[in-house]
């Protein structure tokens, strides 16, 4: 498991439009479909990595919480399946009747939307507005595997709450951490190291 940390998009960056796979339903979904009144979360995850699981539960509940503020919550998983099957979308769609997923679980399988939005590491959060342009790029808390700090969600929640009530965004914001997204043979960013 290689440590990673966001790449942090630059703010005010607009969503890249995207056309993926739900791996629930099997339906194609739009970004235009997808995307919140208020805002919209986009998480690349996947089903493996240790990081995303330590944290998966406060997240399907946060979903649900700021579904209420008018921000849709969407995730991807772009992770090269033919070297980790784990990830594949029939396990997609297996972890997120587990966990009651009341959110799009999307599978990007030529990882080109991981690579527009400059995804690194699972889970990589990014908040856009309702204009989706994007107000937060960062970690989710300071909730690690193996560390005993609690998982609240507070740096996201933060994040939400400040773009439901249309209050400005603190500059300093924090990168995520986790695992590497699982890239296919040269396919891999420019810089890319593990």
């Amino acid at each position: 498991m290689a440590r990673t940390e966001s790449n942090m998009l630059p703010l005010n960056t607009k969503a890249p439009h995207f056309s993926l796979t739900n791996g629930i339903d099997q339906n194609q979904l739009t970004l235009d479909q997808v995307k919140g009144s208020s805002g919209t979360l986009m998480i690349f995850m996947c089903n493996h990595c240790p990081y995303v699981l330590h944290l998966l539960d406060k997240i399907v509940e946060v979903s649900h919480q700021i579904k209420e503020w008018g921000i849709n919550t969407v995730s991807i998983s772009s992770n090269d399946v033919d070297n980790y099957p784990e990830d594949s979308p029939e396990l997609m769609q297996k972890l997120a009747i587990e966990k009651s997923f009341g959110f799009p679980y999307l599978y990007d399988p030529t990882q080109e939307v991981a690579l527009a939005y400059e995804a690194a590491c699972t889970p990589d959060f990014y908040l856009f507005d309702q204009d989706l342009k994007l107000v937060y790029r960062g970690r989710f808390d300071d909730a690690r595997p193996k560390n005993d700090n609690p998982v609240t969600g507070k740096d996201l929640m933060d994040a939400c709450r400040k773009l439901s009530r249309g209050m400005a965004q603190d500059a300093n914001q924090i990168p995520s951490l986790g695992c590497n997204i699982k890239w296919k043979a040269n396919n891999e960013p420019r810089g890319f190291s593990i």
